[in-house]
């Protein structure tokens, strides 16, 4: 017997009974998301007759298929109770040892990919080693690492890094099914799988279970060391392919490509109603708050307010969302769903 199963079996079922209606608090956090990205969508339309059109939800679904990518692995740390904070360096790694070793040799993807993968996942797990062996508080050592990647990438490129545009990239943005770009399908077959990897399979059972008792996962027979060097490999792997998409959607890289991400894929995981505790919290739930922070981030933008208030109005409709979509609003709809139901 796992000790998955022993956990499972040593919860009793009134202690099942209170976990119903968390699943459903967060299904109504990703529901208020999206709903709330869809309503600002439409009421841009008031400013400005261009928006609200389906180029710039296109453009805005692109744009945020590089949040959801390092948000995937973010909230995945963020599951077991940790933080990355290397993932935006990370990205900027993938990028330019895209740019550099790929470059525009077609045949060179094959192996250039995984391999630009392989290095970042190994340096997550060099994240992952600190976190467990050495006991180092993860915002100190993703810190750390971060800044340790981003001065050793300086050092290598001399601050402009060298390479060809890689045009077998560019063409997932450029070339487009039915209207739509190549890179929103892969996209959504991506949250299709990461959703599946966390609440379908052992390992990602088991981040909900090292995220709410550490302690009671060790007795459990759980492998904790590992599935937490495991899970910040995955999480620079994710960096390192967001890295590489941007690269084929901007047609190069730079030293500070992933600086603007790092916050973002934090504040959509909390947003999205992942506990930063760690032992709760969707995938889909990362996904809205990626889309909401996107459409927000696009919408100011294009209102062309300056910068100093386009800071402060995306800090404070972070801060609403996080009042509005806690727990207790969502517990609030599930009662009311109940009585209506009566």
């Amino acid at each position: 017997m796992s000790g998955l199963d022993t956990a499972r079996i040593a919860t009793s079922p009134d202690e099942r009974r209170t976990r119903r209606p968390r699943i459903g608090s967060d299904a109504w956090t990703v529901i208020g998301l999206f709903a709330v990205t869809i309503v600002m969508i439409l009421a841009s339309r008031l400013i400005s007759p261009s928006f609200g059109s389906w180029d710039q939800a296109r453009a805005i679904l692109v744009l945020t298929s590089f949040v959801m990518v390092i948000a995937f692995g973010q909230q995945s740390v963020i599951l077991l109770g940790g933080l990355d904070l290397s993932v935006g360096s990370m990205m900027t790694l993938g990028g330019i040892l895209t740019f550099s070793w790929i470059g525009g040799s077609g045949s060179a993807l094959i192996w250039g990919i995984p391999a630009v993968l392989l290095v970042t996942g190994l340096v997550g797990a060099v994240n992952g080693l600190g976190v467990t062996f050495f006991r180092v508080p993860p915002f100190i050592m993703t810190l750390a690492m971060g800044i340790i990647i981003y001065s050793v990438a300086l050092g290598i490129t001399g601050g402009t890094p060298s390479g060809q545009a890689v045009p077998a990239l560019g063409w997932l943005f450029s070339h487009r099914l039915f209207g739509i770009p190549w890179v929103i399908l892969l996209m959504a077959l991506f949250a299709v799988l990461g959703t599946i990897f966390q609440q379908a399979t052992p390992f990602g059972r088991r981040l909900y279970a090292i995220g709410t008792s550490p302690e009671a996962a060790a007795i459990a027979g759980m492998p904790v060391r590992r599935i937490v060097i495991l899970t910040y490999a995955i999480s620079g792997a994710a960096a390192g392919l967001a890295g590489i998409l941007m690269v084929g959607y901007s047609g190069g890289a730079t030293l500070t490509m992933g600086d603007s991400y790092l916050l973002p894929s934090i504040a959509a995981v909390v947003i999205g109603g992942t506990s930063i505790v760690g032992g709760r919290g969707l995938y889909a739930g990362a996904i809205a708050g990626a889309f909401l922070l996107t459409t927000l981030s696009t919408v100011i933008s294009s209102i062309g307010i300056a910068q100093g208030w386009r800071t402060i109005i995306y800090g404070l409709v972070i801060l609403v969302a996080l009042v509005l979509l806690r727990e207790e609003l969502s517990l609030w709809f599930l009662r009311l769903r109940s009585r209506g139901g009566r």
